[in-house]
Formats: C-alpha cells, structure tokens, sequence
C-alpha cells in the first residue's frame, strides 16, 4: 500500500490553502478518494476542483468512512473527538489538523481508539516538522545550560492573510449541525476546564487553538514542564502570559496576544544558554513557501559570532504529510503523536488553572 487511500473531513481555508494541494501535488503517495463537508454546496465546488467522483463527496463523516479508505484528515470544525474515534474504530489511520481535542478525556479517548485499532494517529502540528525548527532543535539540543527561553506569539488578524488567497465558501450548512456542533464544543469546554470565568474561557481557545503551536515547539524541546509557575491575562482574555520551569532550573516565559490590527505575524521562540542563544522567527499557517528563519550566536574565545540561516523553503504542512504516509506505509512513530497532543492539552488547562488560582473571584 505504497499509495493511500485519503479522505479529508472538511474543506475550509486551511484544506483549500495548505492539504488539498499538497495532497494532489503528492500524487506518488496520495489519492484523494473522498471529501466530507457540512456544506454540500462546497464539498461538491471542491470535489470537481480535485476530481473526486460524485459518489464520494458526501456531508456526513460517517458516509465517508464507508468508503474504500485507508486514512482520513480531520481538518473541521472543533471538536473533532467523535470523529477521530469512529474513524480508528472503523479501521481507518487518522491525521488530525491541531488541536487534537480540547479536553484530556477526549485525548484519552482517542489515544484508546488508537491503541485498540493499532492505526497511526498522527496531530497536524506543522511547525515540528518545519525544517528551520528541525535545524533549531539540534542546536538546542547540544546546549549544555539552558537557563532562559522565550516565546511570543503576536497573532494578527487572520482575514488579513486569508485575503491574500482565493477560498470558497457557502451558506448552506443545516442550522441544526451548526447548534450540535456549539453543544459538543461547550460540554469539552467544560469537561477540560469547568466553569470558568469569560476571560479565561477566552484565552483557553486562544491556548488550545494557536498557542497550542507554540506549547507544542516547546515540548518538542524541553518535554512538559515541570510546573506552571504563574499565568497573568489581561485585556478581557486576548491576551496571557505564562512561566514554565522546565529541569535544571530553566524558565520560559511565553506570551500570546491578539493584535488583530496589524498584517505582521510575528511567533518567534529564542533560547538562552551560557554560551549560545538560538532563535526562530514562524511564518503564519497561511504562508506557502515562506521559510523559518534561526538565528545562532554564540562566543569564539572573546569573540562574539552570529550566524543567520534560511535552512531550506520546503512547506512544512506538506512535510507532515510526507511523514504521515512514511509512518502509515512503514510503520514509523509519528513525531506529532496523540500522547504529545494529550501533554498540550493538559498544560493549556493547568495555564487556565493557575490563573483561576490567583484570581478566584
């Protein structure tokens, strides 16, 4: 089964911008054979756009696990839990574009749902697979004395990078799968952190649904931290600041906020040793062909030297689909899997719990 049989579980923006044409460009490795959406108008726009037979295109995840499938791609509308487990139970492998879930009892869930099947269960976390962060994460790695990192996720309005591309959209998903799909997200909401102010249930979306990217890159790293040292949010919930002490008596002081003003992106994390300071500079999701710049410095006796790389443009969403057939046909590990995914989610509610903890009114 050198080539898989996929089928993709909605057909937003970022199916149009980043999956869907990196799947039909990977062609020796992919056939779309099915495509799910809510909204029949665009599954049948998009399903003439990429050739997939009109028997295929359907508006129910179910119908499509029906089909002669190997694998989905769950790229819809959170929460995609029930999804994911049918589909393992059904025997299919599972790409799930970030987040995986928003509660650890759903990450549980899941990651039974794979054990049991034995399929590989892989997360859409792109920027682990991005080759400047590969490039990074050696030079971390041979650091003999991190002591500081930091993380600053400035996230600016994203109608301002969707409009840079041509998306299809339509009017006619059911009132009925839009009120069932708010219920489901509500009770994980609850589930992962109970009943819990406005401005914390704000930043916990914010956690769970963008950070998570940056929660992830550092797990990538560092593994969890060892504890949430503190976490401040301000400006109604669009904005938190979080410090993790990881071993050895690192901290990192991460922040997102939402600066919906400006066009520039800027997501960056840095690490600090005694010697050597390494950072990355993330383009936005909805870049294709923008590279991660890493910047390296460090000291030659007392001469201090800089070197800034641009190790390679490959797009790293199409780098995780590479490796998601690799870990399908042969069997690999996935370097984004469910148990990652289920230590993220676990920090983005303990960041909740520590504020709540500080601020109990």
């Amino acid at each position: 089964m050198d080539r898989i049989r996929i089928g993709v579980v909605g057909c937003g923006a970022i199916a149009q911008i980043q999956h869907l044409p990196h799947i039909a460009e990977l062609r020796d490795r992919y056939e779309l054979a099915g495509l799910c959406d809510a909204s029949a108008k665009l599954v049948d726009f998009i399903g003439e756009m990429y050739d997939v037979p009109d028997r295929n295109r359907v508006t129910r995840y179910e119908d499509l696990l029906a089909l002669d499938l190997d694998a989905v791609l769950l790229c819809f509308a959170d929460p995609k839990t029930d999804a994911a487990v049918t589909a393992l139970d059904a025997g299919k492998h599972v790409f799930i574009e970030k987040p995986m879930c928003y509660s650890v009892r759903e990450a549980d869930r899941i990651i039974g749902a794979a054990e049991a099947s034995g399929k590989t269960l892989m997360v859409g976390y792109m920027k682990q697979h991005d080759p400047g962060y590969r490039f990074a994460r050696d030079e971390v790695l041979s650091m003999p004395d991190i002591r500081f990192i930091q993380a600053n996720h400035l996230h600016c309005g994203n109608d301002r990078h969707l409009s840079e591309y041509t998306l299809y959209a339509f009017d006619d998903i059911p009132g009925e799968v839009i009120e069932r799909t708010a219920a489901l997200r509500e009770r994980a909401v609850r589930d992962a952190i109970g009943d819990v102010p406005e401005a914390a249930r704000r930043i916990f979306f914010s956690l769970s649904g963008s950070m998570i990217h940056d929660i992830s890159s550092l797990r990538g790293l560092f593994g969890p931290p060892d504890r949430v040292v503190s976490a401040e949010i301000w400006r109604g919930g669009s904005s938190v600041t979080t410090v993790l002490a990881y071993e050895n008596d690192a901290r990192c002081v991460a922040t997102w906020t939402s600066l919906p003003e400006l066009h520039d992106f800027r997501e960056t994390l840095e690490v600090f040793g005694a010697g050597r300071r390494v950072g990355i500079r993330f383009p936005t999701g909805f870049d294709r062909g923008l590279p991660s710049p890493v910047t390296v410095m460090g000291m030659d006796g007392e001469q201090p030297w800089t070197k800034e790389l641009v190790v390679n443009k490959q797009n790293a969403f199409k780098l995780e689909l590479i490796h998601f057939h690799d870990c399908v046909v042969n069997g690999k590990p996935p370097i984004t899997d469910g148990y990652g995914a289920r230590q993220d989610h676990a920090l983005c509610r303990d960041i909740v719990h520590t504020y709540m903890r500080a601020n109990p009114s």
